[in-house]
């Protein structure tokens, strides 16, 4: 095999090892009185310690067939899917930034989307110590990365949180119901941070499309009409996501329609 294919197994492990960690963030983060640090691993049902080999990202889930070794209760496959998901996009920027400072960056930044996505799916909350922080480093970073300028992460952040902050208030003062949390405002503002304000017209448009889609398939599932509610957080961060691996794409494509260029 050539070095690069060791260097992408290497980080397929890293990142997996990584997910793993992110899974116990997940789980123990929005609960003010858990440390995300003590204790170790355990059961989350019966709160056995894991053995080492019960704690092998992706191997130790499979051998134990979805299922806890010690109390036999069935694990959820979150925790292989988020290890499968980091290992995924680890390799990913590893393949496009190689061996870089904006692949160490980026990781931080897709590693926070990810626990972002599973902790509002679960809760429909979007924690303040990810978001906020998250936007001091975004800024922190564009100050020496050559993938974007500090004027440009500094207008996406304030126009991504002013751009939702005004949709959510127009929405309330219409609907005369919250519509928007401000956990989405911060997020928005998180990615601007990071990505630029370049990012921000594709983040919404492609959020708000596969918002929409899966909202209209969980209203006709809930037959709930108006009152149903869908976390908005993982639209937004899955096309943050995008935009990181295709932002070149993405601009080519802006360009061309913007010009009227189309084939």
């Amino acid at each position: 095999m050539t070095p690069e294919i060791y260097i992408l197994i290497i980080a397929s492990v890293f990142g997996a090892i990584v997910g793993s960690f992110l899974n116990v963030v997940i789980l123990r983060l929005p609960e003010p009185s858990q440390s995300i640090v003590f204790p170790a691993s355990h059961c989350p049902q019966c709160s056995a310690p894991l053995h080492w080999y019960e704690n092998i990202p992706l191997i130790s889930y499979i051998f134990l067939r979805g299922r806890c070794g010690h109390c036999n209760t069935f694990i959820s496959p979150q925790y292989p899917l988020v290890e499968f998901l980091m290992a995924l996009i680890t390799v990913a920027l590893v393949n496009k930034f190689h061996l870089s400072p904006a692949t160490a960056s980026y990781f931080i930044f897709s590693a926070a989307l990810l626990v972002i996505i599973f902790i509002d799916i679960r809760l429909q909350i979007i924690p303040d110590v990810i978001s906020l922080p998250g936007i001091i480093l975004g800024f922190l970073f564009s100050l020496v990365a050559d993938t974007i300028t500090w004027q440009s992460s500094l207008i996406g952040l304030l126009a991504g949180g002013g751009t939702l902050y005004i949709v959510a208030l127009v929405y309330t003062l219409l609907r005369k119901m919250d519509g928007m949390g401000g956990g989405d405002i911060k997020l928005l503002a998180m990615i601007g941070a990071w990505l630029g304000w370049q990012s921000l017209p594709f983040v919404i448009f492609m959020s708000s499309i596969t918002g929409s889609i899966i909202g209209i398939i969980a209203i006709r599932i809930q037959k709930r009409g108006g009152q149903t509610r869908i976390p908005f957080g993982p639209f937004l961060s899955f096309a943050a996501l995008l935009y990181v691996f295709f932002s070149e794409n993405i601009i080519h494509y802006y360009i061309l329609y913007i010009t009227k260029q189309w084939p």
